[in-house]
């Protein structure tokens, strides 16, 4: 489902043209109670006149104000502030007055009245003051009715400002209190009602409130007045793709419902956290309800593999930061990526096109940031760096106002900015941000995924003559960008490109991450005002109405910090992992609303790629995903008497070699799965075996802690050495490099050449020890980056990271409650997958150790194979089971037996899977369509 931005330009001027009024055009925070209609006579000279004038309409009644809308739209709105009458009141006129017969006439005499949106044009709001009378003649109802109301509205504008909050807040209540939810709009007669609680509904700039009614089978929201263009909004449970609980305000009292049947999420605000967290709660206790997994480390993984863009990943981050589009307060912030303005062409391959993305914006200029630093240090606490924030409401609509005028006015009192502020130019607007003593403004994603309409003045907008005379028309674009939309296309491809994605974590520090707040934002120059920060202040204990209100419009002005996301520097990306850009064919139209979103359906499948490593550690390079889809068993074989604990298939894929608890390593043909070498090496279990380049030498480990070297052409074993002081557990080998952990608490690391090896059949050479605190389980080795690395696990679920070079240790993460069975490298060495009988599998981020996936499969995993992508494990059930960490799905589950699935095996080349059971049993298993 594609995302919609809140200036939504086909939606705007369709329903514009009919609805004039909107809750825009009037204060913030102000309440639309209901409308009435009537006849309008503006009396100038002569009641005759009047009549002959009279002009039909609505009368909205709001909290702060009445609103007159024309039928005929050539005529403008009229606003009349309570603030501004004179007299209100019933006129009656003279005795044998044309208009006094008209019924009910409701007399408003103003010092002043607003014209809005005359001949349906959007501009600055013309500001008549003079005195004069407005006469309104209802056509239905009574005003005996009406107007108590009315005067009691006026008499709390007449209060300070404080009072007025509070009385007008009384009448809001009390309204509001004897309105319930119309029943009849229930869908079906055997909905159960769950819950009914007040609400308000949230738009940029906007707050609509009435009742929220959840029932078994669907959320209805009823707003109190009729300016919504449905009377009830009703969302079907079985659609709801999403909920996300928000932060509205810096108060946790948000709820965003994301439905498959609308683009445009329903965006929640209620009284308090806890009637918030009630609905929440209530809502996902019904059966109808059934959510997709969203989780923040499944989509840090993907990010990293490639499977989504760094706009996708950046949109997911704002989200979970309560970043929301349709709250304008907390719109989604994008980094300025480019510093290059002038060029005639913007090279990509070249560092010095692109910002520092690991310093705020605000420090780029070292000169304004050390005057800043110096005004800082006269400051009372609490100190702050930058007065202003990287992302407001003021600074969404500086970027918009061209798309959506309306909100500018709304949040400006009626005008447009002077022209000289206005956005005019990309160029001067990056040269005020990293210059101006003020201006520390980051950028919106409109920047980076849209046809580029917000930067024309399609709507020929009258936004004012600069001080040199030229008149504020499209905005000026830098000398690469051929248009609009070619300047959308090469932002977006500077935002995909490897320099941008190498470097975009630092900027992820700063605005979601640990250089946020407290002495690592200190030292990374990151310091806003302390109201911007979550936390700050808690609306809810301040009893003072102004004061509370005085906060809000601060928090407002002053920006509002994103949700800290992360306590650890954030994985980084590497240009390997680098989708292709988003051609300018896939950016969509404005006027369609839609941009590239999250969702599973738009993660783009990609083929395994894989190093061309030892079989018995990755699955095949060369095969596509879909080969592991559909495997099959295609044999079984009893090859021992008690559980298969190690399998390894042949580099030609001929042989299958097995090691078990019943002591023998047994080499069977894959092609008929007959016996060819049967070898009792010990008097214990055998634990593991690895294979050697070309399949003529087999490393067994053993519990008797013995490592043996059995000669595939000499059908016995050439050589034994006790290597430890327990048990052998498992083992790897890359590029001359041995590795075995024991259950005596050590992984040890030789040198082992099987060249060398078969000539003189000497020891392996012993090249460091790395002690653990309990028994090692598990063990991996990466080799094949600049970083050497030797990764443990151990019976108490902890994994360690090693430096192979140093034999120090990195880090170490108790990631599991119980036994860990398995640990791998991904190919590139970035990551780590660990699987465990506590159910879970895991992948640990190897630079920063953040923990970016975690999965729970609901039974113990006894082994497995992995490729940095896909997971082959063998489970509890007698299962294998296939999965996609990208794709956060399980692709393919086989039945192979009763017991347990001990021991797995993939190919190089064609994907084979071997796996072992409990009860001495081997399966083979192929794609669907190979021979064997």
């Amino acid at each position: 489902m594609a995302v919609d931005y809140f200036w939504r330009a086909d939606d705007y001027h369709s329903y514009h043209k009919t609805e004039r009024f909107t809750l825009l055009v009037l204060a913030p925070g102000e309440i639309y109670f209901e409308d009435f209609s009537v006849f309008y006579y503006p009396i100038e000279k002569s009641e005759d006149e009047a009549f002959k004038r009279k002009q039909k309409g609505r009368l909205k009644l709001c909290s702060k104000s009445l609103v007159f809308d024309p039928i005929d739209s050539s005529y403008p709105m009229l606003k009349l502030q309570y603030k501004d009458l004179v007299s209100i009141g019933k006129w009656d006129g003279s005795l044998l007055s044309r208009l006094a017969s008209q019924g009910d006439i409701l007399m408003v005499e103003t010092k002043q009245c607003i014209q809005m949106k005359e001949s349906g044009l959007l501009g600055p709001y013309k500001h008549i003051r003079e005195k004069k009378k407005h006469l309104f003649s209802l056509n239905f109802g009574s005003l005996s009715t009406t107007l108590p109301l009315i005067e009691q509205l006026h008499r709390a504008s007449t209060l300070n400002p404080h009072d007025e909050a509070s009385m007008i807040a009384t009448i809001v209540q009390s309204i509001q209190a004897r309105t319930a939810f119309n029943t009849s709009w229930i869908e079906d007669l055997y909905e159960k009602i769950i819950l009914e609680v007040t609400g308000e509904k949230i738009t940029p700039l906007v707050c609509n409130p009435g009742k929220v009614l959840l029932t078994s089978s669907r959320l209805y929201f009823q707003p109190f007045n009729n300016v919504e263009p449905l009377p009830v909004i009703k969302v079907k449970l079985s659609d709801v793709s999403k909920v996300i609980k928000r932060r509205y305000l810096l108060r946790h009292v948000g709820l965003e419902i994301s439905s498959s049947t609308s683009n445009r999420p329903l965006y929640l605000v209620f009284e308090s956290e806890e009637i918030r967290n009630s609905v929440y709660n209530r809502l996902l206790e019904q059966e109808d309800l059934s959510l997709e997994e969203s989780e923040q480390e499944n989509m840090l993984l993907k990010w990293q593999a490639g499977a989504i863009s760094n706009f996708d990943y950046l949109m997911y981050l704002n989200s979970q930061a309560d970043r929301s589009l349709n709250d304008i307060t907390q719109y989604p912030v994008f980094p300025w990526v480019i510093r290059d303005y002038e060029s005639d062409h913007l090279d990509l391959e070249d560092p010095k096109t692109f910002r520092d993305l690991s310093i705020p914006i605000g420090a780029i200029d070292k000169s304004r940031l050390q005057q800043l630093k110096v005004r800082s240090k006269s400051m009372p606490e609490p100190k702050f760096l930058y007065g202003s924030h990287y992302s407001t409401p003021g600074f969404v609509l500086y970027y918009l106002v061209r798309v959506a005028p309306e909100y500018m006015l709304c949040l400006q009192n009626g005008r447009f900015d002077k022209a000289d502020r206005l956005f005019n130019s990309i160029k001067s607007c990056w040269d005020n941000c990293c210059t101006g003593h003020s201006d520390f403004k980051e950028l919106i994603p409109e920047f980076y995924s849209s046809d580029g309409k917000f930067l024309q003045n399609r709507m020929n907008l009258q936004l004012g003559t600069r001080q040199d005379g030229v008149r504020v028309h499209h905005v000026a674009l830098p000398p690469w960008a051929n248009d609009a939309k070619d300047y959308i296309q090469k932002s977006r491809d500077a935002l995909e490109c490897s320099y941008v994605s190498e470097n975009i974590h630092h900027w992820i520090d700063l605005i979601f991450g640990y250089k946020q707040r407290g002495e690592e934002a200190w030292k990374a120059d990151n310091v806003f005002y302390y109201l911007t920060y979550e936390g700050a202040v808690d609306l809810d204990t301040i009893t003072n109405p102004n004061e509370q209100e005085s906060l809000k419009q601060q928090i407002l002005e002053f920006g509002q910090t994103p949700k800290q996301l992360f306590m650890h520097p954030h994985p980084h990306r590497k240009a390997q992992n680098i989708p292709h850009p988003i051609p300018l064919e896939s950016l969509l139209d404005t006027d369609e609303l839609a941009h590239h979103g999250l969702n599973e359906e738009d993660i783009p499948v990609i083929e395994v790629k894989l190093e061309d490593i030892d079989s018995s550690q990755n699955l095949d390079e060369k095969k596509p995903l879909e080969d592991l889809c559909n495997l099959k068993l295609v044999r079984t074989m009893k090859s021992h008497k008690d559980a298969v604990l190690g399998l390894s298939i042949s580099e030609k894929e001929d042989n299958i070699f097995s090691v078990s608890l019943d002591s023998q390593l047994k080499m069977n043909s894959l092609e008929d799965g007959t016996q060819i070498r049967g070898m009792n090496l010990s008097s214990m279990a055998l634990s593991c075996c690895v294979l050697m380049p070309n399949s003529d030498l087999v490393l067994v480990g053993s519990w008797d802690n013995n490592l043996y070297v059995y000669s595939v052409d000499f059908g016995r074993a050439i050589f034994e050495s006790n290597i430890h002081n327990d048990a052998v557990s498992s083992m790897c080998w890359k590029n001359n490099i041995l590795v075995t952990a024991s259950w005596d608490s050590t992984v040890k690391v030789w040198f082992f050449d099987p060249k060398q090896f078969s000539k003189k059949r000497g020891p392996p050479e012993l090249q460091g020890e790395l002690d653990h605190d309990t028994e090692v389980t598990a063990v991996d080795l990466h080799v094949d980056g600049d970083e050497k690395l030797i990764v443990s696990g151990t019976k108490d679920g902890h994994i360690f990271l090693w430096n192979l070079d140093s034999m120090v240790l990195r880090s170490q993460h108790w990631n599991h409650q119980d036994v860990v069975t398995k640990v791998v490298f991904s190919p590139d060495g970035q990551r780590i997958l660990s699987c465990s009988e506590d159910q879970f599998m895991k992948v640990i981020d190897v630079d920063t150790g953040l923990e970016i996936y975690s999965k729970d499969i609901d039974q113990p995993i006894r082994s497995a194979s992995s490729d940095g992508q896909l997971v082959v494990a063998g489970v509890e059930s007698g299962d294998v089971v296939i999965w996609d960490l990208i794709k956060m799905n399980c692709v393919n589950t086989i039945k192979l037996s009763e017991k347990p699935i001990r021991s797995i095996g993939v190919s190089a080349k064609s994907n084979i899977v071997v796996a072992g059971s409990d009860d001495g049993h081997v399966f083979v298993l192929k794609p669907a369509g190979s021979q064997l």
